[in-house]
């Protein structure tokens, strides 16, 4: 439906509180002239350093992703309408309420057209701040109107510029993050470096702008950045507490701009649980993360109108039941290894049945049914049986729900991230083991200091956090390649820190027998400056080409479609159609939708499915009377999906539509034995021929290449 064609016409060392045992850094301090003064105005100066690179490097990040954007789309050259078909499937429905604020005559009555919506949803009222995360589209919206800058900036170009300004946010978290772990910049320099050339398994924030993980992830960097500091022992009472705000800040942010948000953060308790469960971070620091975790996504539950959707996650009960079971079992962290280890396995389960079992609460007092079409396509992806769930199949179909793709591990080990990811966790993981041994073996009141001063100078706890993080993401990312962004843009920063960490090559030399301080100082920087080059000289001419590679946004069937309804149909007109298109008509048009893209509802699920029935084996009186059921005046079929082949057999639309209608479906190949056959033909292939049975119930208003408009009867 959209395509891109070529532009015609134109050619083409803050070394902060660093640790005792980072014996390299104190062999190169000694090498300074001597004196605290000195060595005060050395970390100044690398301080300062390493700042001004973060904010420069995160700053052409986003001027470098605007710049692909710009040339990919000629944004600044193209009509209104085609800028916002541009922004595509749920994009477009996002853009539209804050498109929809602006137009409001008054902030107020922009907030109550957001609460008592009656155009996202035909014949039903929703309060749209309740059921999506748009709060930064009202946010934008309120500063655009507030902020004397209408005359300098269209609406739509504050919005964007904000998303590629949160860019340079988001790499300058990272880079921080590796400076932080490592104790040098030059880390994280090398993340962001990494971040920048495997852009497209890093982030795709350049083609779509809106979605909500490109406002949440910046949020997210920031937060891990934060966890990373809090992490480390002896901080100022002071500094702790300004850390632990910039934590719930973050959190609640995270929390607030993506509906994803308890399934990342449930991911993040797994990470503390651990580290806590083997006595790798002080368990006072753990409590106080869960807390925010939980204190955050409850103030979003409330700004979000009591939304059900969070009180029924499955963080809330994780965090609830960590923390129970902790009271329950005082005495966890002593005795043997085998008595340590028993009473592990037994906390691990008692957390996990009672997690289990206060979300059936919840979720049953609640009447909470939002989220199961997500544990439905969960069950089916790891083969716990197969099913016919039109839902759970939707999302199976998907390439974005499926595994990561073999090739995305060429693409990494082209610039050696893949390699020096697998080398550090390589390393890291056999300290981790290391110390989780040492840790069981020996109870907390028997350690002597240099025993533990020994296993923090192994895995520091704010190490062994970033570990454990990367290799859960690195699972998920694994399982669901939409999840990649979470993994890889970490896999920068851990791979950067590992190269330039003083511990790891410690390690590595140590197990060889080369252990050397001048060995350590020469390879932590040497590595990474060599890696550095290597980028320059191998991605520096193919970005400057990107960036000169001009083109243009094409869709002119889509455009004529919009214009169309525009011009022809009632302001107050309801469409039916699939999900992707009518978020674009929504946007475009104002006119009043069927069903959108944001599956997140249980009765916008069986709307939609029902609506699909366009694309089934259906009577004409049927989909017309279903149709009705939902007020549509009109509704548009698209001969992608009606003649869809961009998926195999048993997952095109028309497919999962005939399965969970218990038909057989087209085409050579096998089905179920308990399949049928229909009793009516294909109803989008069979309106076309405009026969009697049809004509009675729809009036074809508008065709071209790609869409057939009809428009139905109203007394039938």
């Amino acid at each position: 439906m959209i395509s891109i064609r070529q532009r015609k016409g134109v050619k083409t060392t803050e070394v902060s509180e660093d640790y005792a045992a980072q014996e390299a850094n104190v062999k190169l301090e000694n090498k300074l002239p001597s004196g605290c003064t000195t060595r005060k105005l050395w970390k100044l100066l690398s301080f300062t350093v390493g700042g001004t690179v973060a904010l420069c490097i995160g700053l052409l990040t986003s001027v470098y992703l605007a710049t692909l954007h710009e040339n990919d789309l000629w944004f600044s050259n193209i009509k209104e309408v085609e800028r916002e078909i541009s922004f595509r499937t749920e994009c477009g429905l996002y853009y539209s309420y804050y498109k929809q604020m602006l137009q409001a005559p008054t902030l107020m009555q922009g907030f109550h057209g957001l609460i008592y919506d009656n155009k996202t949803e035909s014949m039903r009222t929703i309060n749209l701040l309740q059921r999506m995360n748009i709060y930064q589209e009202v946010f934008l919206s309120i500063l655009y109107r507030v902020l004397p800058i209408q005359k300098y900036l269209e609406p739509v170009y504050f919005y964007i510029y904000t998303l590629f300004g949160l860019q340079a946010i988001y790499v300058t978290a990272l880079y921080i993050t590796s400076w932080l772990l490592s104790g040098t910049w030059l880390s994280g320099l090398l993340a962001a470096f990494w971040y920048v050339t495997n852009r497209i398994d890093t982030t795709r924030v350049e083609f779509t702008i809106p979605l909500r993980e490109n406002w949440a992830l910046p949020f997210f960097a920031i937060q891990i950045a934060a966890i990373t500091y809090f992490l480390r022992p002896n901080l100022q009472p002071l500094s702790e507490r300004l850390t632990l705000l910039a934590i719930f800040i973050s959190t609640f942010l995270f929390s607030l701009t993506w509906q994803f948000n308890q399934f990342m953060m449930l991911m993040q308790a797994l990470v503390l649980f651990t580290l806590d469960s083997l006595d790798m971070l002080p368990a006072v620091k753990a409590t106080w993360l869960y807390g925010i975790q939980m204190t955050g996504l409850l103030l979003v539950c409330i700004l979000q109108f009591f939304n059900s959707m969070i009180l029924g996650s499955l963080l809330i009960s994780f965090n609830l039941s960590v923390l129970i079971a902790r009271k329950l079992q005082k005495n966890l962290k002593t005795g043997s290894f085998l008595n340590r280890l028993g009473k592990l396995l037994l906390h691990l389960f008692a957390v996990l049945c009672l997690t289990l079992f206060l979300n059936n609460i919840i979720k049953k007092i609640l009447n909470l049914k939002s989220d199961e079409h997500i544990f439905k396509f969960l069950k089916a992806k790891f083969g716990f049986g197969a099913t016919r769930d039109f839902d759970a199949n939707l999302y199976l179909c998907e390439e974005a729900f499926g595994l990561l793709p073999f090739n995305t591990f060429g693409r990494l080990s082209d610039t050696l991230l893949f390699y020096a990811y697998i080398f550090v966790l390589s390393i890291t993981v056999m300290a981790a083991l290391a110390v989780a041994f040492h840790n069981l073996s020996d109870s907390t009141s028997q350690r002597s200091t240099g025993q533990m001063g020994k296993c923090t100078i192994i895995l520091k706890p704010e190490t062994a956090y970033n570990l454990i993080h990367t290799i859960l993401f690195g699972f998920l990312a694994l399982s669901t390649m939409r999840m990649k962004y979470l993994w890889t843009s970490h896999m920068c920063v851990f791979a950067s820190f590992g190269l330039c960490s003083p511990e790891i090559w410690e390690l590595l030399l140590k197990s060889l027998h080369l252990y050397n301080p001048k060995r350590i100082c020469i390879m932590r920087y040497s590595v990474p400056i060599l890696i550095l080059l290597y980028l320059c000289y191998k991605f520096w001419p193919g970005m400057m080409d990107e960036l000169s590679e001009l083109r243009e946004f094409y869709d002119p069937d889509t455009v004529e479609l919009m214009n169309w309804i525009n011009s022809n149909t009632p302001r107050k007109a309801v469409f039916a159609g699939s999900m992707q298109l009518l978020a674009g008509v929504k946007l475009c048009t104002g006119r009043t939708l069927t069903n959108h893209p944001h599956y997140e509802d249980n009765s916008l699920r069986e709307r939609t499915k029902a609506v699909y029935q366009i694309y089934a084996k259906r009577s004409p009186e049927d989909v017309h009377a279903l149709l009705r059921s939902f007020g549509a005046d009109y509704v548009i079929l698209e001969d992608s999906i009606c003649y869809e082949r961009r998926h195999q057999r048993g997952c095109r639309l028309r497919d999962l539509l005939d399965i969970a209608n218990g038909h057989m479906m087209d085409g050579p190949g096998e089905n179920d034995p308990d399949l049928k056959l229909a009793g009516h033909p294909r109803f989008c292939e069979e309106i076309k021929k405009n026969l009697p049975p049809y004509t009675a119930y729809f009036t074809r208003v508008f065709q071209n290449k790609t869409f057939h408009v009809y428009k139905l009867s109203r007394n039938k």
